[in-house]
């Protein structure tokens, strides 16, 4: 009889524990002294900008998902590797090691160029990469690839977000202040375009330029520029940050900063405390030593999205698992209060943006009252009609 009971005893233990069956391998893809992540420039905490490298987000993922990927019989593995520089032929070398070391799934953290190239040169390959950093909407528009996802919200998501506060406020004048970079041009871009979606009106679009000439000057002076106009809001497209930050409370009238800074829309904030937020925040700061921010979220998320689609798939088959990261049925929690899936038509994870201020969120968005036919979550970035995703 003992030893019949020792038997049973056994067989339940298998049960519950399976064998490991499958391994799913995860390389994490960085640039070598990006100078996003530069000493110097972490030390001034600008609003929206990244607090060290998403891969502090991956690691934590990691560290949460392995027991209940052991129980599916699943072995979780992250390997993470670094570009020398952004060429192309760096960049190749280095994803080229991950995926010798057996990756079939790669997290990115390059700057979108060197994304772009990444992913139009290993569109036949077989390994799918997730960009966790990223904003660029061509990105998921005209340069759209099948086997690119993304976790991080495009700017036309966060544009969104913000200009649906915005309308529900009642703050339908915005002046514009815009950067001289590249970059800041995209945002504006992106916030234009959800200006003339939801309704708002731009009454003047000016330019500054942070400058040691003084003949430069008066393009640096805040006052100065939002002179002459009546407005409900001061939108800043700054993506370096350093003009926005010193742009509060400067302005001619007394009027909410917004964009770059202010109110910003992100996709993480430290200070969120629904859904579970609290606890995920505290692993991270623990496991970091800093506060999360938006582009650790789109790591740590990017590995949740795997692992919830690897319990699905059997042997966590590469294709297999593209396909279902893509399909209908995935739904990822993401402490947002919201299920998060990837849209099948240009590859970006649904989720909703915050609009955050120094130490707190303001809001969701999708903001209460803006309505979607089939998933409200869908009124962020572009809908499947209005996609120039052509895979």
């Amino acid at each position: 009889m003992r030893r019949l009971r020792l038997a049973a005893c056994l067989a339940a233990v298998l049960v519950v524990t399976p064998a490991i069956a499958a391994e799913l391998a995860i390389g994490f893809l960085g640039l070598a002294d990006d100078p996003r992540y530069e000493r110097t420039r972490l030390e001034h905490q600008f609003q929206g900008q990244p607090g060290g490298s998403p891969l502090a987000g991956a690691e934590v993922a990691i560290e949460e998902s392995e027991f209940a990927a052991e129980a599916q019989g699943l072995k979780l593995r992250l390997d993470s590797a670094e570009a020398a520089g952004d060429d192309a032929a760096s960049v190749r070398g280095a994803f080229d090691g991950l995926v010798a070391g057996g990756a079939k799934f790669v997290l990115v953290d390059l700057p979108p160029a060197a994304l772009d190239a990444l992913a139009q040169a290993t569109r036949t390959g077989g390994v799918t990469l997730i960009n966790v950093s990223a904003g660029d909407d061509a990105l998921r528009a005209a340069r759209c690839q099948p086997q690119l996802l993304h976790t991080m919200p495009s700017e036309a998501m966060l544009a969104d977000g913000l200009a649906q506060y915005l309308v529900s406020r009642k703050w339908r004048k915005v002046l514009v202040l815009v950067g001289p970079r590249p970059e800041d041009q995209l945002r504006l871009a992106a916030f234009t375009a959800a200006a003339r979606r939801f309704g708002l009106k731009i009454v003047d679009t000016r330019s500054f330029r942070l400058s040691n000439d003084p003949r430069e000057r008066d393009l640096g002076n805040v006052a100065l520029l939002t002179a002459g106009e009546d407005y409900d809001a001061l939108y800043i497209a700054d993506t370096d940050g350093e003009f926005a930050r010193d742009a509060n409370y400067r302005g001619q009238l007394p009027r909410p900063t917004v964009g770059s800074a202010g109110l910003a829309p992100e996709a993480w904030h430290w200070s969120w405390e629904r859904n579970g937020a609290p606890q995920l925040n505290n692993r991270f700061l623990k496991h970091a030593k800093r506060p999360m921010r938006g582009a650790d979220w789109a790591a740590w998320v990017a590995v949740k999205a795997l692992v919830e689609a690897a319990g699905h798939v059997p042997d966590a088959d590469p294709a297999k698992l593209l396909a279902y990261l893509r399909g209908p049925e995935l739904v990822v929690d993401g402490f947002k209060g919201a299920r998060l899936s990837f849209r099948a038509w240009d590859g970006q994870l649904r989720q909703p943006v915050f609009l955050a201020f120094g130490n707190g969120v303001a809001a969701s968005a999708p903001v209460d009252g803006f309505l979607h036919p089939v998933n409200a979550l869908d009124t962020l970035g572009p809908d499947q009609p209005d996609t120039q995703c052509r895979r």
